[in-house]
């Protein structure tokens, strides 16, 4: 990808979410480049086969319910993430009990525990609310390429996965319509990096240019040390079509300096 080679966006090892990842190219592009130990998340309106390696939720991403139900396969940092798979060969002969406890999981230790053998468990208390929110900024990178979709008028007996019908990658051909509807899009996104990105992560942005996109490339220079428009060669001359790349978020930026 074009943007990719020019920005650097990947790496080995990381945490990537692709918002409207339908029909998949970032998420393939995203998925080989952080390979072997990386994990991508792609979340879709329609239901589409995943590139392989690709973890997927199905939802519209404007409803809390749908970020929620990511922000919570977040939380476990190795969940999405290729799992190295361990078979017995016929050479072993003997297995003992020590090494099936070497080799089982080991259980998490819950919160309480933890807390019961820290000196500082008050402190820890009050500041829970802000733990929780950090701890939840293990993202790397958070791709958002989604578009407002139209309508479905036929189709809706289709259930193929290759063919879906209902793409949030259409226009409307009226660019008032689609800057609107993109400009929410990208506001739902950018919220939702500021709640799992982190420090020092990525944001790309697909929009449709007109006159909100200076408010947002603001709050986009306010979260982030630097902010590029780019618009990609394969894109026509005439579209409205372009791309925020926002790199390296800035640490303890709050909330309301990004939205006003």
């Amino acid at each position: 990808m074009q943007m990719n080679e020019k920005y650097k966006i990947f790496k080995k090892g990381q945490t990537v979410v692709d918002l409207g990842f339908a029909p998949g190219s970032w998420s393939q592009v995203a998925a080989d480049r952080t390979s072997p130990n990386g994990r991508v998340i792609g979340i879709d309106i329609i239901p589409a086969q995943p590139p392989k390696g690709v973890s997927t939720i199905q939802g519209n991403f404007l409803s809390p319910a749908v970020r929620e139900e990511v922000k919570r396969f977040l939380k476990d940092p190795e969940q999405g993430r290729p799992k190295e798979q361990k078979f017995l060969s016929s050479e072993d002969k003997t297995v003992t009990e020590d090494d099936l406890n070497r080799a089982a999981p080991k259980p998490l230790e819950s919160e309480d525990l933890r807390l019961e053998n820290d000196t500082e468990a008050a402190d820890a208390v009050e500041m829970e609310v802000g733990a929780e929110a950090k701890k939840l900024r293990m993202v790397d990178v958070v791709l958002s390429d989604m578009s407002a979709p139209w309508e479905q008028t036929t189709g809706f007996r289709k259930r193929s996965l290759s063919d879906p019908y209902y793409r949030m990658v259409n226009t409307s051909g009226m660019s008032f319509r689609d800057h609107a509807g993109s400009m929410d899009l990208c506001n739902a996104a950018l919220l939702f990096a500021f709640d799992t990105l982190r420090p020092g992560g990525t944001f790309v942005a697909k929009f449709y240019q007109g006159a909100e996109d200076k408010a947002l490339e603001k709050s986009l220079k306010a979260l982030f040390t630097k902010v590029h428009r780019e618009k990609p060669d394969s894109s026509r001359k005439e579209s409205k079509e372009a791309y925020f790349v926002a790199l390296k978020r800035k640490k303890d930026v709050e909330c309301k300096a990004v939205f006003v």
